[in-house]
This record gives C-alpha cells, sequence and structure tokens, in this order.
C-alpha cells in the first residue's frame, strides 16, 4: 500500500506506470491502466492493440473487461480509473458507460484526448454520466516514457 508519505494517487499511478512499462517491453505504445475502489486493487492492465491485433486494445478498455468480470457486473461505481495517458474518444466512451466515479490521468493528449485536452467526454452534461478528472498526476514520468518510445521507433525506423 501506498507509504505514509505518498498520496494514493501518486502510488497508484506508479502502479500504473508500471504496466505502460511492460507495453513498452512488448512493442506496444506504453499506457497503464488500473482500477481501485475503497482503496483495493480491482485490476491493472496495459496496452495492447498491436499483440492482440485489436484496435480496441487500449489499457482502458483491457481493464474495463477484467474488472467487470473479476465483479460480475459492467457498472464499475465508486471505482478510480488511474491512467498513465489521457483517455481517447473511445476509451472516455466506455468509462462513462461503465459508471467510473473519477479518472485520474498522468499526461496529456494533445491530439486525442477526450478529458478536457481535445474533448471532455468524461464531464459533459450531454452524457448521463459524468466522472470526476485530475490530470497532471505524475505528467513528467508519463510523458517521458512515451516520447522515449516513440524516439527509438523513429530510430529504428518504423
Amino acid at each position: 500500500m501506498a507509504n505514509q508519505l505518498e498520496s494514493p494517487d501518486i502510488h497508484w499511478m506508479r502502479r500504473a506506470l508500471a504496466q505502460a512499462e511492460l507495453a513498452a517491453r512488448e512493442g506496444e505504445v506504453p499506457v497503464g491502466a488500473v482500477l481501485v475502489k475503497d482503496g483495493r486493487l480491482i485490476a491493472e492492465e496495459h496496452n495492447r492493440p498491436i499483440g492482440d491485433h485489436d484496435p480496441t486494445g487500449h489499457a482502458e478498455i483491457r481493464l474495463l473487461r477484467s474488472a467487470g468480470k473479476l465483479l460480475q457486473n459492467y457498472r464499475l461505481g465508486g471505482t478510480t480509473l488511474y491512467v498513465t495517458l489521457e483517455p481517447c474518444p473511445m476509451c472516455a466512451g466506455a468509462i462513462v458507460h461503465a459508471r467510473v466515479a473519477r479518472v485520474v490521468f498522468a499526461a496529456p493528449d494533445p491530439r486525442t484526448g477526450a478529458a478536457g485536452s481535445v474533448y471532455n467526454l468524461l464531464q459533459s452534461n450531454e452524457l448521463n454520466h459524468r466522472c470526476e478528472v485530475t490530470g497532471g498526476i505524475l505528467e513528467q514520468e508519463g510523458g517521458t516514457l512515451l516520447r522515449q518510445f516513440f524516439l527509438s521507433r523513429r530510430k529504428a525506423g518504423l
């Protein structure tokens, strides 16, 4: 569990960053996600769209699927989702449908972010559920991991 000097948000984001590192080692875009309820880990996942040949294989989607099966419920009310990159519109839509209470992300996504950077689907008044959103938790670590990954891919000619 988190030590007394470390906030729960930092503790769980570190856990999500560890998942992102797993994704990078597998050649996937390094995004990791963790779902917590009442201070307890429910599930953790990382990106796998390349390895699974699945365009929906984002960390958040995989996480919601794992948690739903584990809890035997497609509604995940009262949970907090920690993710290393701001969710895209697909993931934000799934998060809203799952009724996740809070989303905490590390790095913003200025191209496809749907938690305030480009869109704000997680807090849209037009949808039937809104999430509390906190961004920028360990932003530097999350951003550095992504930049290093893409730099190495460019150097490799990929």
